[in-house]
């Protein structure tokens, strides 16, 4: 669990001109570079996103003028750095439906979590092949696609009890070195049933979960993420 001085809650009426800064998908992209990867130049942000550093740049001071990000310590005086201010942008999903333009925001942050969790796919499997990781994570690693049924009360229980295990792992392992940056991306999206007159069934994993059956829940690379 981030702690409150990391994270960051936007209000969709108070906070709409912050809001609005994110709805640009290059500008969530270069925030979670920053948050994953740490303080970086235009230019080498640039290179990690095919963007030109002129366009980065722009970006840049977008966010920094909400308060996203801010300067960082320069390596030389050739070119400024910048970091994240935060470790997670967090809102009301009941707030957020309170516009459309907050609804779309919320929709697209989403799609953003979700083609994070792709490319860390993509980057895991050849950290792996190549050896920068041991093989030690390919045991704890992996997905699971999971169907229970449940109540808002439960879903929201799920996730509070999930946030609390976090924080207290993430505590323990701190001083661990053999610790990594791990993605978590957690989905909790109900679905009504396809045909109302049917009787609704329990329907279980579509695929076979990995040999630990983890599931995986939230972090992406924006770190965008909904406070229910």
């Amino acid at each position: 669990m981030v702690s409150e001085e990391h994270r960051r809650v936007l209000d969709p009426e108070r906070d709409a001109a912050a809001l609005k800064a994110l709805t640009h998908p290059l500008r969530i992209r270069l925030l979670g570079l920053l948050r994953q990867d740490g303080p970086a130049t235009a230019s080498e942000l640039g290179v990690s996103t095919g963007e030109s550093s002129a366009s980065t740049s722009y970006h840049l001071r977008v966010l920094a003028k909400y308060a996203f990000v801010a300067e960082a310590e320069h390596r030389d005086g050739r070119e400024r750095r910048w970091r994240a201010v935060h470790a997670v942008t967090a809102w009301s999903n009941e707030a957020m439906e309170s516009s459309p333009g907050s609804r779309a925001l919320l929709s697209m942050s989403r799609r953003a979590q979700i083609e994070h969790l792709e490319a860390s796919l993509v980057r895991h499997e050849a950290d792996i092949a190549d050896g920068r990781l041991p093989q030690e994570w390919v045991g704890p690693s992996g997905i699971s696609d999971l169907m229970p049924r449940l109540t808002p009360e439960s879903l929201t229980e799920l996730r509070e009890a999930f946030a609390l295990k976090l924080e207290e792992l993430t505590a323990r392992d701190a001083g661990d070195h053999r610790a990594a940056q791990v993605v978590l991306l957690m989905a909790g999206l109900a679905l009504a049933p396809r045909d109302p007159a049917a009787e609704p069934h329990v329907q279980g994993p579509t695929t076979t979960p990995t040999s630990t059956s983890t599931p995986t829940p939230t972090a992406m690379a924006t770190d965008v993420e909904d406070a229910s």
